[in-house]
């Protein structure tokens, strides 16, 4: 499978902006996806002003990454603010190559550390989603820092595992710690899509990433706001379960 990983500086709460800077990253590439990921909240920043950036599931943003999945005819996973009757989530949303909401996951663990809690209310369930017969994991920044959510995904045996993040530069090393990490506990793929830029408070580096399911690195960018392609084969991550059946001793007490 063909994977695009949008690594963008997002121009801080303007959605317009930020869907023309993507569109033109998306013109000047000229490879066929099949999938497209992009970062969290891709179009707002990571923003704590929900009362004026929420939308519903079917409104603008999703529409939007709609048209992104028809033109170019693969799958789309994406970050947006949702509005649920009154109640704010940080929300990632799998849109299908026909266009359709297919899933969509929210954060289980706000970020406390910002007062991301005190806007938005947690998740309450781990989501897979299929892709092309890969079965995949979905999760957002924070959620990586805590194993124990992968280790279900686990349990399900994916084949992918998917983080998309607004993480700064002053904890980046983390970052790429423990996605080669989920990768490795977890024997499968792990792609992890970050920003890059500036946001008010904060600064990006991106390293976007992606990782086999034995944590070794595939790919892995620094700053460069571009679209990064890596291909990856189901087929790797039967092998190293087969060979190395670690998952199957897994007991979570």
């Amino acid at each position: 499978m063909k994977v695009g990983l949008v690594q963008y500086s997002p121009e801080w709460e303007d959605k317009k902006s930020n869907q023309e800077k993507i569109l033109k990253l998306l013109k000047e590439q000229s490879e066929k996806f099949d999938l497209i990921v992009f970062p969290e909240m891709t179009l707002t920043g990571f923003s704590m002003k929900p009362d004026n950036l929420a939308e519903n599931l079917n409104g603008d943003t999703s529409n939007f990454f709609s048209s992104i999945a028809l033109e170019n005819k693969c799958n789309v996973l994406a970050g947006m603010i949702e509005n649920d009757s009154g109640k704010f989530y940080n929300t990632l949303i799998h849109v299908s190559e026909e266009g359709e909401l297919k899933n969509y996951y929210r954060k289980v663990h706000p970020f406390s550390y910002s007062d991301e809690d005190k806007y938005y209310t947690a998740g309450d369930k781990i989501v897979t989603t299929e892709i092309n017969e890969w079965k995949t994991g979905l999760s957002i920044c924070y959620d990586l820092r805590f194993p124990e959510v992968y280790r279900l995904y686990a349990k399900e045996r994916v084949h992918l595992l998917i983080d998309i993040a607004n993480w700064p530069d002053t904890r980046i090393e983390h970052w790429r710690t423990l996605l080669k990490a989920r990768a490795i506990e977890n024997q499968c793929y792990v792609i992890g899509v970050n920003r890059v830029g500036r946001d008010p408070k904060l600064n990006y580096n991106g390293f976007s990433s992606v990782f086999d399911p034995m944590g070794k690195e595939i790919i892995s960018i620094e700053n460069d706001e571009k679209i990064i392609v890596a291909d990856i084969d189901k087929a790797n991550v039967n092998e190293t379960r087969k060979n190395l059946p670690f998952l199957e001793d897994i007991v979570l007490i």
